[in-house]
């Protein structure tokens, strides 16, 4: 659903506004952040030699607290980038320093561009923010990944304290606090919040400190 919003709020056939490599190139990429729960500065240095697809593995380096790290992708995910890549290939450098997501001279795009077309997308879609924010952010992608991969682990049983540690290094990030950060947007999990904040307290089921 989300790639679908994104080619057409991309494309216009009556007055293309963005050329066809380009459409596909930010209908790729937002929608990789989406599913891998990116940051944006990451998935802008991705380079061919960090997309396997042939493995579905990505390879992401010297990220915001200096680690790298080796993310599996689903074969959907595989499938799409696939798809850019030939079509990407067709016009630019293929070697694997080369930039994955490239723009116009075949350089890395600029995050500045970045962030205005997914403006425009709002505005043309008309994309309204849940949160604090007064705009939807191309970071609240990372933010759902999250979120709506921990609610599919509490749907199927899985301990979510196990699986916060997944996700943290999945994600990347330094502080398991960080991660256990997402429960708060999850109304379903808050009796897992108010469970941890009482045995770090010593606080028994009846109210009691112990």
């Amino acid at each position: 659903m989300l790639l679908q919003l994104l080619a057409q709020g991309l494309e216009d056939r009556k007055r293309p506004a963005i050329p066809s490599l380009t459409t596909v190139a930010y209908r790729t990429l937002f929608g990789l952040i989406a599913a891998a729960g990116l940051r944006l500065s990451e998935a802008l240095k991705l380079t061919l030699g960090d997309v396997d697809l042939q493995g579905g593995m990505l390879t992401v380096r010297q990220t915001k607290f200096h680690k790298s790290r080796c993310l599996p992708l689903h074969a959907s995910t595989v499938l799409e980038l696939g798809l850019y890549r030939q079509a990407r290939n067709r016009r630019h450098d293929v070697e694997e320093r080369a930039p994955f997501f490239v723009s116009y001279d075949g350089g890395h795009l600029a995050r500045r561009t970045v962030d205005n077309v997914f403006l425009r997308l709002q505005l043309r879609l008309g994309w309204r923010s849940r949160g604090d924010h007064p705009h939807p952010r191309i970071h609240d992608l990372r933010h759902t990944f999250a979120v709506r991969r921990v609610q599919l682990w509490r749907e199927t049983g899985q301990s979510i304290d196990h699986a916060m540690f997944w996700l943290c290094t999945y994600l990347g990030h330094a502080k398991i606090s960080d991660t256990y950060w997402y429960l708060s947007g999850i109304p379903e999990l808050m009796d897992t919040i108010g469970a941890r904040f009482e045995r770090f307290a010593g606080i028994d089921g009846q109210g009691a400190a112990r």
